[in-house]
C-alpha cells in the first residue's frame, strides 16, 4: 500500500520514482515575473543558507538535461501549439523533480525553485488551457514547504527589465497571444492576466505574498525570517 505520509506531500498521485527513504529536506519556491528580483534573492538566500551549514540545490524552468535545450529551440521557432508547449514544460519540470529535487530532498538538502508549476499553470490558463486538465497534468508535483510570490507592478517590471536587458521578452510580454500590437502595452496586459491567476492561487496554495518593489535587502530579510521559521518548525528536538 502507498505510504500515506508520502502521498500527503504530493498534490495528487505519487510518482513511482519517489524514494523509499523520507524526504527530510525542504522545498522553497520563489514565484514572480521577470524583473521581480527572483534571481538576486535566490543567490542571496543560497549564500546565507550555505553559511548556516545547509546543502542547497537550485532548480527552475528550462533547466532539465532532458528537455531544456529543445524547449528553448521550440520557443525560438514559435511553431508549437499552446498545449504542446505546456506538455514540453511539464516534461522539463518532472525530469528535474525525479532526477534532481527528490534525490536532494532525500539527502536532507534545501531545494530552492526559481518558479514552479504555478507559473506553468498561470501561463497555460491565460492562453485558454482547460484548468481541470492542467491540475491533472501537474498532480504528481511535490507540495512545497514554502511558496513566496514576488508581487510587483507591471510598470515597475518594465523598468527593471529594460535596465537589465535593454528589451522585453517576447513570451513574458504575451506577444504570441495578440493582446496588443505594441510590446510595451502587451507586456502590461499580459502581466496583469498572470497576476490575476496568481491572486487566485494565493488563497488555495498558501502563497506568502512578498512586496517585490521594496529594496533588495528588505525583501531578503523577510525571506530569511520566514524560511528560518519553516526550517526550525520542521526540526525535531
Amino acid at each position: 500500500m502507498p505510504n500515506r505520509e508520502k502521498l500527503s506531500r504530493f498534490f495528487g498521485r505519487q510518482l513511482p520514482e519517489t524514494p523509499e527513504e523520507p524526504l527530510t529536506g525542504k522545498l522553497f519556491v520563489i514565484e514572480g515575473a521577470d524583473g521581480s528580483g527572483r534571481s538576486t534573492q535566490i543567490r542571496l538566500l543560497t549564500r546565507w543558507l550555505e553559511s548556516k551549514g545547509y546543502a542547497v540545490k537550485q532548480m527552475g524552468i528550462k533547466r532539465s538535461n532532458l528537455a531544456a535545450e529543445q524547449l528553448t529551440l521550440a520557443q525560438q521557432s514559435n511553431v508549437l501549439t499552446h498545449m504542446t508547449m505546456t506538455l514540453f514544460y511539464a516534461t522539463d519540470f518532472f525530469d528535474q523533480l525525479v532526477n534532481q529535487i527528490l534525490p536532494a530532498l532525500s539527502a536532507s538538502s534545501i531545494v530552492i525553485a526559481d518558479r514552479y508549476i504555478f507559473t506553468l499553470m498561470a501561463r497555460a490558463l491565460v492562453r485558454g488551457t482547460d484548468e481541470k486538465w492542467l491540475r491533472n497534468l501537474f498532480s504528481a508535483a511535490l507540495i512545497p514547504d514554502g511558496i513566496f510570490y514576488f508581487r510587483s507592478s507591471p510598470e515597475q517590471l518594465i523598468v527593471r527589465n529594460l535596465n537589465k536587458n535593454r528589451s522585453l521578452d517576447y513570451w513574458e510580454s504575451g506577444m504570441d497571444m495578440g493582446l496588443e500590437p505594441d510590446m510595451f502595452n502587451s507586456f502590461i496586459a499580459y502581466q496583469k492576466l498572470i497576476m490575476n491567476e496568481f491572486d487566485k492561487m494565493t488563497q488555495e496554495h498558501g502563497f506568502q505574498v512578498v512586496d517585490a518593489d521594496r529594496h533588495v535587502f528588505a525583501v531578503q530579510k523577510e525571506l530569511r525570517t520566514k524560511i528560518k521559521a519553516i526550517i526550525k518548525g520542521g526540526e525535531t528536538a
